[in-house]
C-alpha cells in the first residue's frame, strides 16, 4: 500500500509545506479539521471535516492510519496512538516522535499540564520560526524516503 499523509490541521503551521512534499512524492494527503480549511485543488489532497469535540479529529485519524502512514501533529497523545499502529508521527516544529521518545514526551506534557493547572506558568511555546519549518521539511522528506526504502526491501524479500 502506498504511504498516506494525514494532517491534524487545526492550527498546523506547515500545511502548505506538507502539500508540496506530498505532491513531489505523489502521496495522497488528508487534511482533517473540525472546520473548513482551504486546500489545493487536486485529487491527491482531501479535506475531511469532523464534528467538533475533544479528540474527534484524532479518533478519525487513528481509525484510518495504517502502518507506514505519516501523521503531522503537535498532539502528543495522538502521536502515541499513531506509533502504536506503527505509523510515523511528526510535529510541525520538526520532531519525529519515536517509540523511544514518546514516553518522555507524554511525561513532560503531563508535568506541564500540572504546572499550568496550579497557575504557576503562563505563556505558550516560542513563536514558530523558519528553522522549525526547515527542520520539519527535512524530517518529513527523510521519513518518506526511509519508509519507501523499507517497503522496497520488504517486497524484495
Amino acid at each position: 500500500m502506498p504511504i498516506k499523509i494525514y494532517i491534524d490541521a487545526d492550527a498546523c503551521p506547515v500545511k502548505e509545506e506538507t502539500y508540496k512534499v506530498a505532491f513531489r512524492h505523489g502521496l495522497e494527503t488528508f487534511v482533517i479539521s473540525n472546520s473548513y480549511i482551504q486546500i489545493p485543488t487536486t485529487s491527491m489532497i482531501s479535506r475531511i471535516i469532523v464534528d467538533s469535540g475533544p479528540d474527534v479529529a484524532d479518533d478519525w485519524i487513528v481509525e484510518h492510519v495504517v502502518a507506514g502512514d505519516i501523521v503531522i501533529t503537535n498532539d502528543i497523545p495522538l502521536a502515541a496512538r499513531i506509533l502504536i499502529k506503527k505509523g510515523h508521527a511528526i510535529a510541525p516544529y520538526g520532531r519525529a516522535f519515536t517509540e523511544e521518545s514518546i514516553g518522555l514526551a507524554l511525561a513532560q506534557r503531563s508535568i506541564m499540564e500540572h504546572i499550568r493547572s496550579t497557575g504557576e506558568m503562563t505563556g505558550g511555546p516560542p513563536p514558530f520560526a523558519n528553522s522549525n519549518r526547515s527542520r520539519f521539511l527535512q524530517i518529513l522528506d527523510q521519513t518518506i524516503v526511509r519508509q519507501n526504502r523499507e517497503k522496497i526491501d520488504y517486497l524484495a524479500n
